[in-house]
């Protein structure tokens, strides 16, 4: 994938711990698995090409996660519709902010923008009705501007559980 020179793509991974000089997974028993990060931070100009940046780690973060084949699918749409809602409401010259936490039974994404004034998502649409079927808990959080004029940060926050046997 090409970026942009304004692209900037954070990706925290820790390094793969060795014992005596040899690969070892997760717990320390060499063909354990390989524990993803907890804690994933993305920032890109908010702008189409942005949405596909953010499903692409969604996916890969829950597949290191053993996440089942529906899970990761779930978030990888959820996090499709969430991105997609807030590009189409965000400030030009603008960053599109992704956090993923993994944890054991959950990945939960938090995705804001500085928005134009809008300071909700319409949450009677078809977009939210997707959202909120795919994800199990979706949030809306803005933060008020503190003076006239300033932009609002609109965010939502999503989680999608593990679901059924995880991938081996």
């Amino acid at each position: 994938m090409r970026r942009g020179p304004d692209e900037e793509v954070l990706v925290a991974r820790p390094d793969p711990p060795v014992t005596n000089g040899r690969l070892t997974c997760g717990s320390g028993v060499p063909g354990d698995r390989f524990d993803p990060p907890e804690d994933v931070e993305v920032r890109v100009p908010a702008g189409p090409r942005a949405v596909i940046t953010m499903r692409t780690v969604a996916a890969d973060l829950a597949a290191r996660a053993e996440f089942t084949l529906d899970a990761v699918a779930d978030l990888r749409m959820a996090v499709d519709e969430a991105c997609s809602s807030l590009v189409a409401l965000a400030r030009p010259e603008t960053r599109l902010t992704c956090t993923f936490n993994v944890h054991e039974e959950r990945i939960t994404v938090t995705a804001s923008v500085l928005t134009t004034g809008a300071e909700r998502l319409d949450t009677d649409s078809f977009g939210w009705r997707v959202l909120t079927t795919l994800a199990g808990d979706v949030r809306m959080l803005s933060a008020t501007p503190g003076q006239a004029g300033d932009p609002f940060r609109l965010a939502l926050r999503l989680s999608v559980e593990r679901l059924g046997t995880p991938l081996s």
